[in-house]
């Protein structure tokens, strides 16, 4: 019989735990949380130091009942929840669960890792539970128990029933809304360049960019200093082109430099995050499901379930001397001694960082990922190998490149053109991550140029210029916004993705094309939060709250103290709100010049359980309501319905877009809204439709479905590829490029030509 118990969060840990512990444990889990508030009510008293009202969770007193009876034959109780703020509030809950004759039999473990001499340390070296961590989590979740049981009832009260609003997925929802009038307020302006066509001698031709007018540098339009210029006219253009015109371009100065790249540093949850975005095409929930994954245990053949990786909740770049020991080893036998840097490479301290865990790294440098891909999903062998990958390049020397830059005069005019070539590979040997940052020195870079010196005369060819216009900042991909949440100080590692999940979930935004907007709701919601509770859902006081909470857990700050700080004042806000629900909801009612047909009053715009919605102004005497004309209306077609020959129309339902016969309810059917676009699967007949996955994600799969299961997540364009003649092309887009087409068979690449260029 097992002599000690042991406590786990999840039962996907036991099996690889029990390998590495054997007979003398039994090993069980909490599967979570075993206790929380209640949901009926708010379960806090702040007349008793806001002391909380525990309940056990509903479905886990089996669990509490298995646990009491484990503990009582136990030599030894060793709690191992997840080494976190929530895992260690799991095991203050479970020790207060058992019995009280065993509470001095039971310690506290955690292993960053779950290996073999990770765990048998952590059984060595166990401690008491950190109560200054079990506080902060207290704390966390009385704050957002407080502010969701009070906001939501207000907002029930001024929008619509069923709403949430919570202490930092409502700061999220005011990043995106935010950027979106930053979208809407943006005035583009126009601004051109001029590039020149040169050859050195009858071939070699390269392009150059004017890069200087005088001593200026030329900018895009919207860029300040005295030193820059910006040509923000076709009449400015092309008095400058008739000047170039009358002078020879001359080669004027040389400089050959190298550049070094440094290596980034390992994941931390935030970066995992944003690289399974940008690389995997992850949702930040999804990537953490697959790293929890690979963090319990893969079983790999004899050597039978097995972490792969550190703990994925995690804001530090420490790594462990094993660890480091291992990699280097790593490095010098694959890949020799230039790529092995004198010294381990060590990455600075982010300020907010709790620094509890290692970054997330590969448990054992033996698990390569050509030697796990047949143990691993597709999705878990992606995952993985970027995270491998980047923890492999983090210790490698720095990229170095040979930059060659040529300045070529023309008169009162500079035009610059530069070429860089490889010098050592170093790191991007394993790991290379796509800038999202714009070249904005002006320069003009092409792969190689031919062979000058100074005083050359240079042939002119052509001369384009090229008109373009600023851009309003980008919508936030779910990448872009968790960079910036971190930037702000707004969350920690284990709620990122909750944050992202929420508001999509609540409908406040949709992701479209990988970018979130807000909805109608998500936008009347931010405002009604913003306006009456302006302090409460900031960026500084909600990044000021999570400092609170990390000095809480060192001990540094009172629990109690913080609640009180912050509830206080926080009631005052509520109690200034009574009775100003009837008012508030007043002004969001949108006037209109409809009459309504029943009374000839005027229609009015207002808020419901199900949106937005028309009534008359002469409620209640008139009850009419409905749609409001456009956002519901359908939209005829030219199809005909293929059961009764009537006019098809376009319908919104739960999924997207689809077509719906005019003749409903007389006949019921309904087919795909289509792009137009021939499905490519060989022998099909169907076309490709756009549709919505059960979370709002926007795909396209074929009409045909599920006969032809063809389907992706790129919106096609009815562009035929010109280098392999696929049917269709994809329509891209990313920061440092802007839009592209890309063929989804050969991966070649055409810009979306909606510049206006001239040649001369």
């Amino acid at each position: 019989m097992a002599k000690n118990l042991l406590i786990v969060e999840s039962p996907a840990k036991t099996k690889t735990l029990a390998r590495f512990l054997g007979k003398d444990f039994n090993i069980l889990a909490t599967i979570g949380h075993i206790i929380d508030l209640p949901k009926s009510k708010i379960g806090i008293d702040p007349e008793n130091g806001f002391q909380p009202q525990y309940d056990v969770i509903a479905g886990k007193e089996k669990i509490i009942k298995e646990l009491k009876k484990a503990a009582k034959t136990a030599d030894k109780i060793f709690l191992a929840p997840d080494p976190d703020r929530e895992g260690e509030a799991i095991a203050w809950h479970v020790a207060n669960s058992l019995p009280k004759n065993r509470q001095k039999d039971i310690v506290r473990v955690t292993f960053n890792e779950i290996t073999k001499p990770a765990v048998l340390d952590a059984i060595k070296n166990p401690r008491a539970i950190d109560i200054n961590k079990v506080n902060a989590q207290q704390t966390r979740r009385i704050l957002d128990r407080v502010v969701g049981y009070t906001v939501s009832p207000f907002l029930w009260k001024t929008i619509a029933y069923n709403l949430s609003a919570g202490r930092v997925q409502s700061v999220a929802l005011r990043l995106v809304c935010e950027r979106e009038v930053e979208i809407d307020k943006f005035i583009s302006k126009e601004y051109w360049n001029i590039t020149a066509s040169l050859s050195k001698g009858k071939k070699d031709i390269f392009d150059a960019r004017l890069f200087k007018i005088d001593d200026k540098t030329v900018v895009k339009a919207g860029e300040k200093g005295t030193k820059k210029l910006t040509i923000k006219s076709e009449k400015e253009v092309k008095k400058y082109l008739e000047e170039i015109k009358k002078s020879d371009f001359i080669v004027s100065e040389i400089k050959n430099t190298t550049k070094s790249r440094k290596p980034y540093a390992p994941f931390i949850t935030s970066t995992l995050q944003q690289q399974g975005a940008q690389v995997c095409g992850f949702a930040p929930k999804k990537t953490m499901a697959i790293a929890q994954k690979l963090y319990e245990g893969i079983e790999i053949g004899k050597d039978g379930q097995t972490g792969l990786i550190t703990y994925m909740r995690t804001d530090s770049f420490r790594v462990a001397n094993e660890a480091l020991k291992a990699v280097r080893g790593f490095i010098k036998k694959e890949y020799g001694d230039s790529y092995l840097p004198s010294k381990p490479i060590p990455y600075g301290r982010k300020k907010s960082a709790q620094d509890a865990h290692e970054a997330i790294r590969p448990t054992n440098m033996s698990f390569t990922p050509e030697r796990m891909q047949k143990h691993l999903t597709p999705q878990q062998h992606k995952l993985y190998t970027i995270i491998w990958n980047r923890f492999v390049a983090s210790q490698m020397n720095p990229a170095a490149f040979d930059v060659e830059t040529i300045d070529i005069g023309v008169g009162r005019f500079t035009f610059r053109v530069s070429s860089q070539r490889v010098k050592f590979d170093g790191f991007l040997r394993v790991y290379n991550e796509a800038s999202t940052q714009d070249n904005s020195n002006g320069e003009f870079a092409v792969a190689s140029l031919p062979k000058m010196k100074e005083k050359d005369k240079l042939n002119l060819k052509k001369l384009t210029e090229t008109q373009s216009f600023t851009k309003p900042p980008a919508r936030f991909s779910e990448a872009m916004l968790i960079k910036q949440l971190e930037a702000d100080g707004i969350g920690r590692p284990s709620t990122y993705a909750s944050i992202i999940s929420t508001i999509k979930d609540r409908k406040y935004t949709d992701l479209i094309e990988k970018r979130l907007h807000p909805t109608s709701l998500g936008k009347v919601v931010n405002k009604i939060l913003v306006e009456n509770f302006p302090k409460l859902f900031n960026v500084k006081f909600t990044a000021n709250m999570e400092k609170e909470l990390d000095l809480i857990e060192t001990g540094e700050d009172d629990w109690i103290k913080v609640l009180k700080d912050f509830y206080d004042p926080f009631m005052k806000v509520m109690e200034s709100l009574k009775g100003k629900h009837a008012e508030i909801k007043e002004s969001l009612i949108e006037e209109t010049d409809i009459e309504c047909e029943k009374c000839g009053s005027k229609m009015i715009i207002k808020w419901g359980r199900n949106g937005r919605f028309m009534a008359c102004s002469n409620y209640p005497e008139c009850k009419n309501a409905g749609p409001i004309p456009g956002e519901e209306e359908e939209i005829t077609t030219d199809k005909k319905c293929r059961k009764c020959n009537a006019d098809m129309v376009v319908k919104t339902g739960r999924f997207g877009k689809f077509l719906a016969c005019s003749a409903y309810p007389e006949c019921k059917n309904t087919e795909p809204l289509t792009l137009g676009i021939k499905c490519p699967e060989s022998g099909c007949d169907g076309e490709i439709a756009e549709r919505k996955s059960k979370k709002g994600r926007l795909f396209y799969s074929c009409s045909n479905y599920p006969k032809c299961k063809f389907s992706m997540w790129d919106r096609p364009v009815d562009k035929k590829c010109t280098v392999c003649n696929y049917p269709f092309m994809v329509l891209k887009s990313l920061k440092s490029k802007g839009e592209f087409y890309r063929c989804p068979e050969c991966k070649s690449q055409e810009p979306v030509k909606s510049d206006k260029v001239k040649n001369k």
